[in-house]
């Protein structure tokens, strides 16, 4: 996987900001299924899945199909839909979840050792695969000893939910050059009056 995370969108008011959901199953939910902006639809196309896909994993072989996007479309809003749902406080749903389940069950991208002559039949990786490894890691996300970390954006203004992956576990904006920011102005200008 590439160490590129988060993404970078654009408010209705033409502020561009990057959001790092903290993990990639998270960000690839925001590609369009989670949040109220249809702006943020990213997944037009198995043409723009295989984009994304291609940014984020570089063994994947750069191509999707119609039923590619398909799929990647139900994981997308099982995680969506889950993430929100532990955010609050709730469980997720029970189909979400079989989803999730169903998507991490089949083959992921094997790792490889590099250095070695032969690819011991490796090709390059399928879209699928991806779908896989995006699924398996909601699992350990969602787990009872992780899913404390799934919080929604302290903002009253904003819902964005992300994963806390800071040190300290204290993590309280979806994004400091959005919420944060204009929480301390907020508070710099209180403490002013």
């Amino acid at each position: 996987m590439s160490d590129e995370a988060g993404q970078w969108f654009t408010a209705g008011d033409g502020h561009r900001w990057h959001f790092d959901a903290g993990s990639l199953a998270l960000d690839f939910a925001y590609t369009g299924a989670m949040g109220d902006n249809p702006a943020w639809e990213r997944l037009h196309s198995p043409a723009d899945l295989a984009g994304w896909l291609d940014e984020r994993f570089p063994e994947v072989d750069g191509t999707a199909s119609d039923r590619d996007l398909i799929d990647a479309l139900a994981l997308r809003q099982a995680i969506a839909r889950s993430a929100t749902a532990i955010s609050r406080g709730d469980r997720p749903s029970a189909d979400d979840v079989d989803v999730i389940n169903l998507f991490a069950a089949t083959p992921d991208i094997p790792p490889a050792l590099e250095g070695g002559r032969r690819q011991a039949g490796r090709t390059r990786a399928r879209a699928s695969q991806t779908l896989s490894v995006m699924a398996r890691e909601v699992i350990q996300l969602f787990s009872a000893d992780r899913a404390d970390r799934i919080r929604e954006c302290a903002a009253d203004d904003c819902q964005l939910v992300f994963y806390d992956e800071s040190r300290s576990n204290n993590r309280r904006w979806c994004s400091m050059q959005r919420c944060g920011n204009r929480a301390k102005v907020r508070a710099h200008r209180a403490r002013l009056r």
